[in-house]
């Protein structure tokens, strides 16, 4: 009699993979004396988007809620409108294609994409893993003195990005600490808990190195966030441990630890003593607001901002700004933008655009920590995903009071603004109270199969 072999499940690999091949191209150099236009990344989370749409027609399914649609969704009115006032016609599609890939477009994707915690997981890791990467070269940058100028000297750590987006590196490095601290203050293995809070020191390292203090003041105030949420006691712990290992961590760097005291106190004397490029800042942020006061509902138009600047603009505004090292010349940089996300909409899309937008952004923070308050009550099943994705909103709206959309490192804006709607429109929704499952959490939200844990 013939022995029946038993059959082997066939192996599915995870549909967020692509997603994380977004990623990982981020840590490919950019060009030196780019512009910071659209790059690899950018294409291939457009093919990610045509992936995903693709599944939803061989699917024949609508997998996301209404309110899910509604939330995601919003931004496109707002932005639509304000492409009808664009300076030119390339400008305003050259705008909303932008705006689209990035709030709209590759979120979306995202959601639709992510099976379960496992997939949201692994995205997380990734995140984490493109950090680390971008840390290493910029402290090696700091070391052998090979980063982007800083008073004279080669020594800030900008990764692979260049003296062109210096807070590329920063934002990368910030969003895998963010990353990395929610998975450690998860309830998962002990040794994935563990990695995670070693990643989490080691890339502290590298974000002090980066001189970017938007990108200091958004992680410090996250940080604090996601300790508060995981509960007050484990907060005092971890706060204290992590105050010990930042003292040790800032008298091992040396010869920076005065140039890092610099310019940490530059950040209380912004009003008192600011240099060039806080009062570039406030120049900019000033002509904003005026472009706002004379269009109040639908702003300038996309793209519009220099256009309209030295219009608006006091003579306390400089030419640019200068760059060089990192393997690239000098040149002096122009000032296209106020570096202020909400001044940015709302000059060149008005005040339509900007509750729009903004209205979306406050609708996943009040989804997202309403999931959270659910899984603590379930038990804190998923817990770390919670605070990964609050995490990650917290410290993006944060940082949008420093910095705006642009450069390579903008596609992975996109990426966690779709692992926070997951989890504030999907992730969050299938815990009950009582620590059961609403919907099933181990299926594929377009094609229902069963996913993998």
């Amino acid at each position: 009699m013939a022995l029946a072999l038993p059959l082997r499940r066939p192996v599915r690999l995870s549909p967020v993979l692509p997603v994380a091949a977004v990623v990982a191209l981020l840590a490919l150099p950019v060009a030196p004396g780019g512009e910071g236009g659209a790059g690899p990344a950018d294409a291939l989370s457009a093919l990610v988007v045509l992936f995903c749409a693709v599944r939803l027609l061989r699917a024949r399914s609508r997998p996301l809620s209404r309110t899910a649609a509604v939330v995601l969704g919003l931004p496109v009115a707002g932005v639509a409108l304000a492409a009808l006032h664009a300076v030119s016609p390339g400008d305003g599609i050259t705008g909303l294609g932008r705006y689209l890939q990035v709030f709209v477009l590759v979120p979306a994707a995202v959601v639709l994409l992510i099976r379960d915690r496992a997939d949201f997981r692994l995205l997380s890791w990734s995140l984490v893993a493109l950090a680390a990467c971008q840390g290493a070269i910029g402290v090696h940058q700091y070391v052998t003195g090979t980063g982007a100028s800083y008073q004279g000297e080669d020594i800030r750590a900008v990764g692979t990005f260049g003296p062109s987006d210096v807070m590329g590196m920063a934002t990368v490095v910030a969003f895998g600490l963010v990353c990395a601290t929610g998975l450690a203050l998860g309830r998962s293995a002990a040794r994935e808990r563990a990695a995670a809070v070693c990643c989490a020191l080691a890339l502290a390292v590298p974000l002090a190195l980066s001189f970017s203090r938007g990108a200091w003041i958004a992680t410090a105030l996250t940080l604090t966030v996601q300790l508060a949420l995981a509960g007050p006691r484990r907060a005092v712990r971890i706060g204290a441990a992590a105050v010990a290992a930042g003292v040790v961590l800032v008298g091992g760097l040396g010869v920076g630890t005065a140039m890092l005291q610099e310019r940490i106190d530059s950040i209380t004397h912004v009003t008192d003593a600011p240099d060039q490029s806080v009062t570039d800042r406030y120049t900019m942020w000033a002509a904003a607001t005026d472009m706002w006061h004379d269009r109040p509902l639908t702003g300038v138009g996309l793209k519009a901002f220099p256009e309209y600047r030295d219009g608006h603009a006091s003579l306390a505004l400089s030419s640019g700004s200068d760059t060089e090292g990192a393997g690239a010349a000098y040149r002096r940089q122009p000032l296209l933008s106020p570096h202020n996300m909400y001044l940015l909409v709302l000059g060149e899309q008005g005040l339509i655009g900007l509750l729009c937008l903004a209205g979306g952004w406050l609708a996943l923070l009040v989804c997202a920590v309403r999931g959270l308050w659910r899984t603590r009550a379930a038990g804190g099943r998923g817990l770390d995903c919670a605070l990964v994705a609050c995490g990650l909103l917290v410290w993006q709206l944060v940082d949008f009071g420093y910095a705006d959309i642009g450069g390579p490192s903008t596609v992975l804006t996109a990426v966690c603004f779709g692992l926070v709607a997951w989890w504030a429109l999907v992730g969050g929704d299938r815990l009950t109270p009582a620590g059961g499952i609403a919907v099933p959490a181990g299926r594929d939200p377009v094609t229902g199969e069963a996913a993998l844990r």
